[in-house]
């Protein structure tokens, strides 16, 4: 059986001239009239994103690859995290929060080299009515499959936050440059690989995320459950 090791490759990624870059992200488009306003607006909320969040990262590593990436995507079920005090689902036990908001990622290789993959992650944090403190250790974790197959390998990582005072939200970006996966030949494309992103969640929270739970703002002003209706 095929073994997939999680090794350092910014060192041997640094450097390569040529790129190929593929952008993910969590929602789904639609087509239609109305695209240009569609556009306008999502450009709108990625300048005001970037300027909370700050720009100040190098972009990911150039890399070079001889085939196709391997998929790149967020898990549904584990897409977002929403923590409850006492386990109830109502406003006031809401606790912190999260999101994952987009995925950059980066592939290289050649011949019957290892595929080597470069992520960045976009968070959106938040502290709700029942988070004890101004700080918080999400856990998420990264997982390669062969193609809705089985698992090869997942790494959990943790990343503490601190939230600034009278702030209840905040953007964060993660870069994970050492992800690498074994080929048997060079005939093995990415094609045949999945990269899945997930937070560590509880199976309330999986079961929360699975059926599109919400809160939204109701007629005054309080923040109110939503499911959304069945698909017909």
């Amino acid at each position: 059986m095929r073994r997939l090791l999680m090794i350092s490759v910014a060192a041997l990624i640094a450097g390569l001239p040529a790129a190929s870059f593929a952008q993910y992200g969590g929602g789904g488009g639609g087509g239609g009239g109305g695209q240009e306003d569609k556009d306008a607006q999502d450009a709108a909320k990625k300048k005001a994103r970037d300027k909370e969040w700050g720009d100040n990262q190098a972009p990911l590593p150039a890399l070079r690859n001889a085939g196709p990436c391997p998929f790149v995507k967020t898990l549904y079920d584990a897409a977002r995290f929403v923590q409850f005090k006492d386990g109830r689902e109502a406003s006031a036990n809401v606790g912190y929060t999260g999101e994952i908001q987009g995925i950059s990622a980066g592939c290289a290789y050649k011949e019957n080299e290892p595929i080597k993959v470069a992520l960045e992650i976009l968070f959106e944090l938040g502290k709700g009515p029942a988070a004890q403190g101004n700080s918080q250790t999400y856990r998420y974790w990264i997982a390669v499959t062969d193609r809705n197959r089985e698992v090869l390998a997942k790494r959990t990582f943790e990343m503490p936050v601190s939230f600034p005072s009278g702030r209840d939200r905040i953007y964060k970006r993660e870069m994970i440059n050492d992800v690498t996966i074994p080929r048997a030949d060079a005939n093995v494309s990415g094609a045949n690989f999945e990269v899945l992103v997930g937070f560590d969640v509880t199976p309330q929270m999986a079961d929360f995320n699975r059926l599109g739970k919400r809160f939204r703002l109701n007629s005054v002003g309080a923040l109110a459950a939503e499911t959304p209706p069945a698909k017909k």
